[in-house]
């Protein structure tokens, strides 16, 4: 049978060729610039006009503004590869970009345009968003996929009662925690099937030993039982059967971790990667465990996994992805391998603030001048991969 196209005949922008190469770009910028803002306000020395606090909108533009710009990249690229349908390209990609950054734009002004226009406009990228991932799973008869358009579904509710819960209350806070808790399942459902996947391959290439798990009925049980925990932590993070399911959370992911033969693929970057920001789930874990009964603050496991499993993980997907599906050679060159220290860097120095509030100052200048480092860094080596004629496309998974 002949192969199915990888691509449609396209003549425009090469950044509107392809799902990951608009949301990866701008999504990376965006990360960048948003905790350079960020630093100034936390100090009163910059103000927007925004109806969020300064505390709300940080949070809100990196988990809805940051995190669903790279959950898009990552699923508009790989549901051709489940269902065998051709890609989203073009101007229904331009659309769905454009109100990604309509809704940049209105959250940053909502002071000017108000609350309710502000929630309509910002929350129709992912409610999009979850519509094309179910026409095309739907039509693709790809059943078994449509836990994402539910965990998207999911990622746009919390983003509802965000708004609904800043406005009415004045700070978003069961709403974060929710919007934390998707992001989570949805790394560990991902980075569950891809990463034992890229390190087996990459493994079975050299000499022969241990190799990773498959996802199999240990990783259902582990994610529905840390699901459970997650659901306790949204609606009281502060009682102690919280941190006890925490922590047990905790272990189950660090003996999923250990399963997947992380320790063997040192001298690959782009594996290793992978392994290093599944890492932040687990402590994570620990972390908000451990608050729970006083032991540590509430921001250090909250910063393990916002800082730490979504910055690393999405870089090392963004990286991946964009190399594989250009052609490129899956190689992690000096830069991009700087740009992965920095992240890691910058989650180490986030948790050690909130460990340490006495060196607060010094570490959370350190942890966003490294994580904006990072992303911009990833946007300036990336640009020509994501923004130029793509050479021959490849199906590689992402």
């Amino acid at each position: 049978m002949a192969a199915i196209p990888r691509l449609k005949p396209y003549t425009g922008p090469a950044l509107l060729s392809y799902g990951f190469r608009p949301f990866f770009f701008l999504g990376s910028i965006w990360a960048g610039i948003e905790v350079l803002a960020w630093m100034p306000m936390f100090y009163g020395e910059l103000s927007l006009a925004t109806a969020f606090s300064p505390r709300d909108w940080h949070v809100h533009e990196l988990l809805f503004g940051y995190v669903p710009a790279i959950v898009a990249g990552f699923l508009l690229t790989a549901i051709p590869n489940w269902t065998g349908r051709l890609p989203l390209q073009g101007l229904p990609l331009a659309g769905l970009v454009l109100a990604w950054l309509a809704g940049r734009y209105a959250v940053a002004v909502s002071a000017s345009i108000g609350w309710l226009g502000t929630t309509v406009v910002d929350c129709a990228f992912l409610v999009l968003m979850a519509a094309a991932v179910a026409r095309e799973i739907v039509a693709g008869k790809n059943w078994k996929n449509l836990k994402m358009v539910a965990l998207l579904s999911l990622l746009a509710a919390g983003n509802l009662g965000f708004h609904l819960e800043a406005h009415f209350e004045g700070i978003a806070l069961y709403s974060s925690r929710l919007g934390i808790a998707v992001v989570l399942i949805l790394i560990m459902v991902v980075g569950g099937r891809i990463i034992p996947s890229f390190t087996r391959n990459w493994l079975m290439r050299r000499e022969p030993g241990r190799l990773p798990v498959p996802f199999g009925r240990f990783d259902v049980a582990c994610i529905t039982l840390t699901g459970a925990a997650l659901v306790l932590w949204v609606v009281m993070p502060e009682e102690a059967p919280t941190g006890v399911a925490l922590v047990a959370a905790a272990a189950l992911n660090l003996v999923r971790l250990c399963r997947w033969a992380g320790d063997r693929c040192f001298s690959d970057r782009l594996v290793l990667v992978l392994h290093v920001g599944y890492a932040f789930v687990p402590l994570g874990f620990l972390l908000a465990g451990l608050s729970a009964f006083g032991l540590t603050a509430p921001s250090a496991g909250v910063h393990a996994w916002t800082a730490g499993a979504f910055g690393i993980m999405t870089l090392a997907v963004m990286s991946r992805a964009s190399l594989g599906h250009t052609g490129r050679a899956l190689l992690a060159s000096p830069g991009l391998q700087a740009v992965y220290a920095m992240a890691f860097a910058a989650a180490l120095a986030r948790i050690c603030a909130a460990l340490h509030p006495e060196w607060s100052e010094a570490l959370l200048t350190v942890a966003a001048l490294a994580w904006s480092a990072a992303f911009l860094g990833f946007a300036f080596l990336y640009a020509p991969i994501l923004c130029l004629k793509p050479s021959k496309a490849v199906r590689t998974p992402a």
